[in-house]
């Protein structure tokens, strides 16, 4: 149900339309929280439909026009107790772990190259939410609201330094490994 919650933090950061969320998306929520276009648009209407947002009047009536969408207080209200509820951690699943207890079985033949490639995108990964960290996390750049948003980058930050320093570590442990055990 987070996707909802997602849309509407989006929408009360700032109102949009639907084009501009999947943007939105597909350069900050959607570290963290993806959806495709076609969720986004669906979910939209679905909370129109609910009264928790609603499509701002259009400047001049025309056939196609996007909509942007604002957040009501029924909405607000909503994102509000969603926030403050309690949510247990969901467990890890990744194939990646899983892949490697099962070459503990059957052997690790290609495991290393995908390792490898693995290791690649975390550390691009990494580079990216650095150059955001500097750029739109100046010193000076205290407000709560920035804050906040600053801890869910660096949580991305903190988990891909995690996931490239496993991943070098499991790629000295492949190597490592007898002949006879690959």
């Amino acid at each position: 149900m987070s996707l909802p919650h997602a849309i509407l933090t989006a929408l009360a950061e700032k109102p949009s339309s639907g084009l501009e969320l999947t943007r939105r998306f597909d350069r900050s929520i959607g570290y963290f929280w993806s959806a495709t276009h076609q969720q986004i648009y669906r979910e939209l209407g679905r909370l129109e439909t609910d009264g928790l947002i609603r499509a701002l009047p259009a400047d001049q009536p025309a056939r196609g026009q996007k909509k942007s969408y604002e957040v009501l207080p029924a909405g607000r209200a909503e994102l509000a107790r969603w926030a403050a509820a309690a949510h247990d951690p969901k467990p890890l699943r990744d194939v990646m772990l899983l892949r490697l207890r099962a070459a503990a079985v059957v052997g690790t033949a290609g495991i290393e190259a995908d390792l490898r490639r693995h290791l690649e995108l975390h550390e691009r990964q990494l580079a990216e939410y650095e150059e955001i960290e500097e750029r739109d996390f100046p010193p000076d750049r205290d407000a709560a609201e920035d804050r906040l948003r600053h801890l869910v980058l660096r949580a991305g930050i903190d988990l891909e330094t995690f996931w490239t320093g496993w991943l070098r570590h499991a790629l000295a442990e492949l190597a490592a490994l007898p002949a006879d055990a690959t």
